[in-house]
């Protein structure tokens, strides 16, 4: 290994919980707002029924909208796949295939499935809306109250395919029903090292990154797990997480609103969407910058400066850790 590649990010691991009640979670897990994986805890039928064949029967022909890549590892920046249409039942037979018959791109595509609600525009995703027979099968946990509840998300995932890595702006238990998926993340302190383009990370390559191109990316700690069938992992908001899919599998993501309902924006049917207050910020700092313009190169550089001290000491949190 070159140094360049030892330098890339100290890795932690992600904390382990055995068989966490809603108590226990709420008490142990959720106050420390770091990531957990969680076991042990009954997801109902659906970590035993969810087969190739049984899901392709039971979730039917209806169409979905999918992404096709043609390399696994996908950049939602850079737009390296395409989205196409396909009945539901030939999306997970193609999807659990290494080559296929049919295929958009190559023989050896990849295919992702991230379920969307009935209008995208307006509906967060539900799967007992969009997917109810497949839906009977799952337990999820109830570790939030009801009326906190934003968004069920179906994920299905071709063998080797790795998502790029984004921040959500809600709380997430992430449900690993079957196959298994090697999960890094990043915390929001962490920010300033991972080159971000609205809420995505520019970098693709976790393992042997540019840093060249991309020098500040071997100071952020990195927090790993492998979730296998029947695990569930905590996401707080704000976390960054990139992952990659073992094998064929299925999952769910569950979000939920842990602020104030008004905070969030309600046009929002994805769940990460800067919260109204923030974007209110950002949008006055971009002005604050546009004034800057205005001066003379030394003076400008002068009072950025000072303005950055100013929000280091004025918003900076000294518990956060």
């Amino acid at each position: 290994m070159d140094a360049a590649a030892a330098a890339v990010c100290s890795k932690a691991a992600v904390a382990v919980h055995n068989h966490a009640d809603k108590d226990t979670f709420l008490r142990e897990v959720y106050p420390l707002r770091k990531p957990a994986v969680l076991k042990g805890i009954y997801l109902g039928a659906c970590t035993s029924k969810w087969t190739v064949d049984y899901l392709s029967s039971a979730g039917g022909s209806q169409e979905v909208k999918v992404h096709v890549a043609s390399v696994p590892q996908m950049d939602f920046i850079n737009k390296n796949f395409n989205y196409r249409t396909l009945p539901f039942d030939d999306f997970v037979k193609r999807a659990a295939e290494a080559t296929h018959a049919e295929y958009f791109i190559s023989e050896d595509e990849k295919y992702y499935l991230r379920s969307l609600g009935v209008d995208p525009r307006k509906d967060a995703a539900d799967i007992t809306k969009q997917f109810p027979a497949l839906a009977d099968d799952i337990n999820i946990p109830a570790f939030f109250d009801k009326e906190q509840f934003f968004s069920s998300v179906f994920r299905i995932s071709s063998a080797g395919l790795q998502l790029w890595t984004h921040y959500d702006v809600m709380d997430n238990l992430l449900i690993q029903v079957t196959g298994s998926k090697q999960v890094v993340l990043f915390s929001p302190r962490d920010a300033p090292y991972l080159y971000l383009t609205g809420d995505k990370s520019e970098v693709l390559d976790l393992d042997t990154p540019d840093l060249e191109k991309y020098p500040q990316f071997a100071k952020a700690q990195r927090y790993e797990c492998q979730l296998e069938a029947g695990d569930v992992l905590f996401i707080p908001a704000l976390w960054f997480h990139n992952t990659v899919a073992k094998v064929f599998g299925v999952g769910v993501n569950v979000f939920w609103k842990h602020l104030p309902a008004d905070c969030y924006n309600k046009t929002d049917t994805y769940g990460n969407k800067d919260p109204i207050a923030a974007s209110r910020a950002m949008q006055i700092l971009d002005r604050a910058l546009k004034t800057l313009d205005e001066l003379p190169d030394e003076y400008r550089d002068f009072y950025a400066r000072r303005m950055v001290l100013r929000v280091q000491s004025k918003s900076y949190s000294k518990h956060y850790k």
